[in-house]
Order: structure tokens, then sequence, then C-alpha cells
């Protein structure tokens, strides 16, 4: 429990003395902090400080209508519009843990009419009679803080509001990502969609010709059972790929803030994929250090740091200041006469003298919460770093597939030209034609998605190191 004692205003000195050596009967526990932050040099993030700058990467894909998509998002995505409002919310935490430190002044006024006792402190002809009586007090109250217990819950506020700053910078950029990401899904399955009806308009053709042999004695019905039931199936794909695009298009909308009016009004993409987002030959070490997440995580745990001491001056002595001015009276009429004005200040001690249970128990649930902070910290900078390699891996490996499907693909749209003409010229049967149809549309599909694959790896690469592959200024 705290007991409030009231002293005068001349024995300070002497109160702030006897606080402190009274207070040894309740001592802060020696529970330490059982984890460690990584080492900065040993996960390579440098010394920075700051998250990058942001910047229109975006803009590198030469399509705008991306560009008016990725602003639509940054105004209106509600995920971004929650962190916004949760860094308000942080922001008045700060001003609320601050406003202790400033003397606090009330006004206090009252009137009411009761009868006072005979005797007791105020005597005949007074006592024993009704009236009115009213004051008008200003009250003055000021913690002195000797202890540094509200300037750690001030630390730990702000702490906590450069984290929540941080969580909106991340916000941000993974919004951003999200969008390229959905958009390069869109781009993919329209892309397939062109494939499918190309395979449609090829296997149309085949299926004329296939008539026209039949015709001419050249081919059976056999051939032509084959060439009718590969047009259905070249439909099939050019649906699939139309939902999956109509599906991306709704994704893209969400991400954007809007609903289903928006959906006629977004069209195919037109992104210059294997230019945008470049990466260079080597990577700045220090790229993590930016990260907003983890410059998020370490602030959290600052403001757990923070909060311990707090939780370890609460086992001192709280020192206030008080003090009032203003009038009291019996009678309303004399109220603001000069005889009628009181004051009075001095100090207040509250003692934690048989709190300590509670004391405690709050400074090792601080020290817990500050060694899951640390942890928490550790984890986000181990992800990004696992992060930031996977996707170099991916980045890497799939430029050099990129080129072996692109040669793949040339060789298979030249078979499937020449076992076209052998075919329509009556060199060839209808089994040549399919086989090199088939491998053809599978070298257009995976070159297609190896595209994607690389483009979804450069984005993802940009999300890990920050948001872009500059040094740090």
């Amino acid at each position: 429990m705290k007991t409030p004692i009231h002293f005068s205003s001349r024995t300070a000195a002497l109160l702030l003395g006897i606080a402190t050596a009274l207070s040894g009967c309740v001592t802060p526990p020696k529970t330490e902090p059982q984890l460690h932050t990584l080492a900065d040099q040993n996960v390579g993030l440098g010394t920075t400080t700051s998250p990058v700058v942001e910047e229109r990467w975006w803009e590198q894909y030469g399509d705008p209508q991306f560009d008016q998509l990725v602003t639509a998002a940054l105004e209106r995505n509600p995920n971004l519009q929650q962190t916004l409002a949760r860094l308000r919310a942080a922001q008045a935490q700060v001003q609320l843990a601050t406003a202790p430190r400033q003397p606090g002044v009330t006004l206090n006024g009252q009137e009411q009419r009761s009868r006072l006792p005979e005797e007791y402190l105020i005597p005949p002809p007074f006592g024993g009679g009704t009236y009115w009586s009213g004051q008008l007090l200003a009250n003055l109250s000021w913690d002195l803080d000797f202890f540094g217990r509200q300037a750690a819950l001030i630390d730990q506020a702000k702490a906590t509001e450069e984290a929540v700053r941080l969580d909106s910078a991340a916000a941000r950029l993974a919004t951003t990502v999200a969008l390229s990401q959905t958009y390069l899904d869109l781009n993919r399955a329209i892309a397939l969609a062109d494939i499918a009806q190309q395979s449609l308009v090829q296997r149309q053709r085949i299926l004329d010709i296939t008539k026209k042999r039949i015709g001419a004695g050249l081919d059976t019905n056999v051939e032509l059972r084959e060439a009718e039931s590969a047009v259905p199936q070249a439909e099939l794909a050019r649906l699939q790929a139309e939902a999956a695009r109509e599906v991306a298009v709704h994704r893209l909308a969400a991400l954007i803030g809007e609903g289903a009016d928006s959906y006629e009004r977004i069209g195919k993409p037109t992104l210059n994929l294997e230019t945008a987002l470049s990466i260079p030959t080597e990577l700045p070490a220090d790229l993590l250090g930016r990260r907003p997440d983890i410059l998020a995580a370490r602030a959290r745990v600052e403001a757990a740091t923070s909060q311990r001491a707090a939780a370890r001056a609460a086992f001192y002595p709280n020192i206030n200041l008080s003090a009032f001015a203003g009038f009291q009276a019996i009678g309303l009429d004399n109220l603001f006469q000069a005889n009628n004005r009181t004051y009075g200040a001095g100090p207040a001690i509250s003692l934690p003298l048989f709190d300590s249970q509670r004391l405690e128990s709050q400074f090792n649930a601080a020290t817990a919460l500050q060694d899951e902070a640390v942890s928490e910290y550790n984890g986000v900078v181990l992800s990004a770093v696992q992060q930031v390699a996977d996707q170099l891996s991916q980045v890497n490996y799939s430029a050099r597939q990129l080129q072996e499907a692109r040669s793949t693909l040339a060789s298979a749209e030249e078979a499937y030209r020449l076992a076209h003409k052998r075919y329509e010229a009556g060199l060839a049967n209808y089994l040549s034609v399919l086989t090199t149809e088939t491998q053809v549309l599978n070298a257009r599909t995976t070159f297609v998605d190896i595209l994607h694959q690389q483009a979804l790896a450069r984005v993802s690469l940009l999300l890990a190191v920050g948001g872009n592959f500059s040094a740090a200024s």
C-alpha cells in the first residue's frame, strides 16, 4: 500500500533523505534479462539507424496504369489507414506520458448550504446556524520525479511511437510489393490466356488441314477425332487463365481500397519485366539495417528496456510538490474579501512500505517482456538474412533458367513450324504435329512462368533489403 504523508515545505530536503533511507525496506529484485540482441556485425546490419527514403521504384516498369494503382493503394489501402490510426494513438500516449512532467493546475469552485455544528471548529454565532458556504481554490501538483520513473515512462512511450511509425513505413513498403506481386500475377494470367488463344487458333487450323487430308485420302477418322479433341483442350486452358485474370483484378481492387466498380477499369499490363529492378553486381553489406521491420523491432527493445527501468524506479519514493490558493468563506457575499483568502504549499511523499509483492511481480514481468522483445528482434533479423539469401538465389537461378527457356522456345517454335508445313504438304502424320505443338505450348508456358518468377524474386528481394538496392547515404 502507499501512504500519503504531508509536511511543511521547510523539511523538503530532510524528507528526501528519510525517503531514501526508508525505501530500503523494499528493494528491486536481482532479476536480470537473459537474452541479448544479435551483434550487428555478425548479421550484416551495419550502422544505419533509419529506414531508406521511399523511392518510386515501381516506375521502372514503365506502366502508367501500375503507377496509378500504387498511388491509389498508398492513399486508400485499409491496412495503411489502420497503421496511421495506430501512429496517432501512439503519439497521444507520448503526450500522456509527458504531461506529469509539467506542473498541473486545476481550479475548483463549490458552494453549499449547510448547518454548522455548535461545538466544532467554528464557534458561535456561526456555530449552530445554517449558512451558505463557498470556496474557490486553484490547486497545483508537480511530480518531481527524483528517481526517474516518469522519465523512463516517457522514453518507453517515445520508443513505442517510433516502432509504430516504422511499422507504418514497413506497411507502405509491403503494400507496394503486394500490389506489384498481384499485378505480376495479372500479367502472367493474361500471357497464359494469350498462349491458350494462340494454341486454340493453331489447333483449329490443324483441324481444318486434317479435314482436307481426309478428303485427299491421306488421313483417317482417327486423326480427325484427335484433332477435334485438341480444340476444346485449348479452350479449357484459356478459360482457366481468364479465371486467374479475374481473381487478380479482384485482389488489385481490394488493395487500392475499391470494390467491384473498379474491375472494368483495370486493363492489360504493359510491364518491362526483363529490364525493371535490375540487381547490382554487388549489394552493399548494410542494406538489412534499413529494413523498417528490423528498426521497429529494435525500437520495441528500447521501449521494453525503458519499461523495466520504470518498474525499478517504482521501488523508490514518489515526491510531489503541491500548493493551493483561493478563497473560503461562510456567506457568499463576502467570499472574495481579502481576509478570506487562503493558500498553502508543501511536499508530499509516497513510500512503498508494504507493497513488495506487487512491485516485484511488475519488475519481473517487465524483465520478461524485455527478453521477449529481444527474442522478437533476433527472430526478425535472422528471418531477414534468410529472405535476402533466398531471393538472391532465386534471382540468380531464374536468370540462367530464362536463357535456357528462351533457347528452348525458339527451337520448339521452329520444330513446330517445320512439322506444320510437312503435315500440310502430306509429308508427315498428325502425331508429329501434335508432338511439336505440345512442345511449343509447354515451352511458351515455361518461358512465361520463369519470367514471372524472376520478376517476383526481384520484387521480393527489394522488400527483403528495405526498399532499394542503393548504398545508404
